[in-house]
């Protein structure tokens, strides 16, 4: 085979396999999945929490984490923040957190609770190249850290940034995520330990369907009690997870700017490339040290003669 016919095979062969993806990933990024359709989610409701901390504590619990470094009970926690004066996030030992918002014009702080989101379709199960995270049916993100090699990509993907890292271990660091008690509560059809240790209500388990047409309905019975809006409804194509707030959603912390659209609608065009320059550039290198050999092959057997 000459350089002009090895090249043009790769070439073709390359380009037949990325038009196969491409048209493969551009069917996945349609954006017509929408979750599964008897999905189950979770409703909170904002207006109800008091900052008690019980559902860290059942958290830690049902996922076998560490004491934190501050018991439950210590609400000095709500003081603490991050660089840049930004509120606490979740960590490699707890994967939901409370926050305390001071709102002008509101009598009380309000209190948000914080943890994945579970989108419809997930950001950082797309970005992940090793297939280390899946969306259940039952409406769970999940991740398997046996084949995690900690690229920590999908901490960057996620839109609510929430997978974090387990910095402090030196021979495994996976990244760590809370998983809706899926293992030992969702498939079983319970909910997660967070929602049935709540002593104040604050959240809602059940169909996601079910959760928004629930959340519309306290919208409309009582009109001003709530922001007519339902965060987590639409927002980058729906998440299992969902809020109800008596304020404006921007004050307290959440992204109101994301758009209804997956994130994946918005790298498609990128991720259809990536099969192409994965073919076509192993196999033209392949190409260059086979072509590299046989001339050197050629040239120690000229010198033979």
């Amino acid at each position: 085979m000459n350089r002009r016919n090895f090249i043009k095979g790769s070439l073709a062969g390359g380009l037949a396999v990325a038009a196969t993806a491409k048209t493969e990933k551009a069917d996945a990024a349609a954006g017509t999945f929408g979750g599964y359709a008897d999905s189950m989610g979770v409703l909170v409701d904002l207006t109800k929490c008091v900052g008690c901390r019980t559902c860290e504590a059942a958290c830690n619990k049902e996922q076998g984490l560490p004491e934190p470094d501050k018991p439950f009970d210590d609400y000095s926690v709500f003081d603490e923040h991050r660089h840049g004066g930004l509120p606490r996030r979740t960590t490699e030992k707890e994967y939901t957190i409370v926050n305390r918002y001071e709102v002008e014009g509101r009598e009380k702080p309000l209190y948000r609770k914080f943890q994945c989101n579970h989108c419809n379709e997930p950001a950082c199960l797309t970005s992940c190249f090793v297939n280390a995270y899946t969306k259940t049916p039952e409406g769970a993100v999940i991740y398997n850290p046996k084949v995690c090699v900690g690229c920590r990509t999908c901490m960057i993907a996620c839109p609510f940034y929430v997978p974090t890292y387990s910095y402090s271990s030196a021979i495994n660091p996976v990244v760590k995520k809370c998983i809706m008690c899926y293992d030992t509560r969702l498939k079983f059809g319970r909910p997660p330990a967070c929602v049935e240790a709540c002593p104040q209500g604050v959240m809602t388990f059940g169909k996601r369907k079910d959760l928004i047409s629930l959340a519309h309905k306290m919208i409309d019975a009582k009109p001003g009690k709530y922001v007519n809006h339902v965060y987590g409804e639409t927002e980058v194509g729906g998440t299992s997870w969902m809020y109800l707030s008596d304020v404006p959603f921007e004050e307290i912390g959440f992204n109101t700017h994301l758009g209804p659209q997956p994130i994946i609608n918005y790298v498609k065009d990128f991720l259809a490339i990536v099969p192409m320059v994965l073919t076509i550039w192993p196999a033209l290198f392949t190409g260059f040290h086979l072509l590299a050999t046989r001339k050197q092959a050629n040239k120690d057997e000229s010198n033979k003669a």
